[in-house]
């Protein structure tokens, strides 16, 4: 681990969380496919990228509900400070981006991203010079979700900030209400 994760424990079991009922289910569905190695996806064998968006208004869990999917499945689950990642520096998101997912290769971790549409915000056309490092950032970071061989999870408190890119790329999206 290093400064830009911290590691999410719960000391509560799945099935004594409060969360939701719907939320439980979904939560357990995903531990399940983790501890059969299995995927999102209609093969059901693990590939590059399992992707899972958990949305609603602060407080409700999201948080939680990692820790809990982590405890059950018996992974790590990893917290991305963005505010360690993300840097005014050109060039440097990506670097400190591709940091994290080299460091978290062939480790069964879940890292997981909280406010993410800070980092995974929709891309704009390009008007200057920033935005197109921006869309470029957002491009880097989609290229090492995809490439990475465990889980990543997003979490948001607006699911219509999340660029349309990733939105189709999940493979779940489970609301907090």
């Amino acid at each position: 681990m290093n400064y830009t994760t911290r590691i999410i424990h719960s000391e509560t079991e799945l099935n004594e969380s409060s969360l939701p009922n719907e939320v439980r289910t979904e939560i357990l569905k995903i531990s399940n496919r983790i501890k059969k190695g299995a995927t999102f996806s209609t093969n059901y064998k693990l590939n590059m990228g399992n992707r899972i968006l958990f949305y609603g208004p602060p407080g409700t869990g999201k948080i939680i509900a990692a820790g809990l999917l982590g405890k059950d499945s018996c992974c790590e689950v990893h917290h991305i400070d963005l505010s360690m990642v993300v840097s005014k520096y050109i060039g440097e998101t990506e670097k400190n981006i591709s940091k994290i997912f080299d460091m978290a290769e062939n480790k069964k971790w879940i890292l997981f991203f909280d406010e993410a549409d800070a980092l995974f915000g929709k891309r704009t056309g390009v008007s200057d010079a920033h935005d197109r490092y921006t869309n470029q950032e957002v491009s880097c970071l989609m290229q090492c979700i995809e490439a990475y061989n465990g889980l990543v999870i997003l979490s948001t408190n607006l699911k219509s900030n999340i660029d349309e890119a990733f939105l189709r790329r999940f493979h779940a999206i489970i609301h907090f209400p």
